[in-house]
């Protein structure tokens, strides 16, 4: 504990949640801040900082915490510390959610998040055996919403009744509004909902809808996307095993866009 850094940079939390390897981030605004505000950093959720008592040891402890506030200064700094005072690791952002955004961190908007379970996970519902907008999507919900959320794969025609008795939020199905629309995909979909943020996320929706909608032209990617897809489909019976695998594969096309984008901004300097 006493080795931890007391701080974290942007930078740092950006690579973080681009690995896979995601803090609990904590959104510590003062409440009239926080809804005053458009956006949120991507998997934050807010909690009052003057009630830290009342819902630190609902966290994570072994991911790590970290806490943001507008500028990086006393709000989120006495957070973490308190965090720490209870037997969590816990740092704090430095520069806040105005200085995470002028280094390009990925946002979303905060008032189209789904609300969160009792279990504090949102829930998310779509047809069983998935292929690519189905494991896309859900990879994008845990890297940019909530890094714990449910994911339920059911019969196609049942996934009405489950949205409806577990309070899931629908996709990838007809007649709801995340799935594919006007020659666009269900990934599609879900960045316009949630207004992502991000020039790699942007790439990577070229391979998912060049692939989904078999226009293999938009991408150079999305014909092996498609190949990769079928070979997850027959490796694996269970499809949340499935999409176990598929994350792996959807971070690494991640991190290959946010390599291009990072050499194509250093060939423009």
């Amino acid at each position: 504990m006493g080795d931890t850094p007391l701080s974290l940079e942007p930078q740092e939390l950006i690579e973080l949640l681009a690995s896979g390897r995601s803090p609990t981030v904590i959104d510590v605004r003062r409440q009239e801040a926080y809804e005053a505000s458009d956006i949120t950093v991507a998997t934050a959720i807010w909690r009052d900082p003057l009630s830290v008592h009342e819902w630190s040891n609902d966290l994570d402890g072994d991911r790590g915490v970290v806490a943001y506030c507008i500028h990086g200064h006393q709000m989120s700094q006495g957070v973490a510390a308190l965090l720490r005072s209870a037997g969590l690791t816990a740092r704090y952002l430095v520069g806040g959610i105005d200085g995470f955004v002028e280094g390009g961190g990925p946002t979303v908007t905060r008032k189209s998040l789904p609300q969160r379970g009792p279990d504090g996970r949102t829930r998310w519902v779509t047809r069983a055996r998935p292929k690519i907008d189905r494991i896309a999507c859900p990879w994008l919900v845990r890297r940019f919403l909530d890094p714990d959320a449910a994911i339920l794969y059911v019969e196609a025609e049942h996934v009405d009744a489950v949205a409806e008795v577990t309070g899931a939020t629908p996709f990838d199905v007809d007649g709801v509004e995340l799935t594919r629309m006007n020659g666009n995909c269900s990934f599609d979909a879900f960045l316009k909902k949630f207004d992502v943020q991000d020039e790699a996320v942007d790439a990577l929706a070229d391979i998912v809808r060049g692939a989904d909608t078999r226009h293999y032209k938009l991408a150079p990617e999305s014909a092996g996307l498609v190949s990769i897809s079928r070979g997850l489909a027959v490796l694996h019976i269970d499809d949340l095993a499935m999409l176990d695998a598929g994350m792996k594969v959807y971070d690494a096309l991640y991190a290959d866009c946010r390599q291009r984008m990072s050499e194509n901004a250093g060939e423009g300097s």
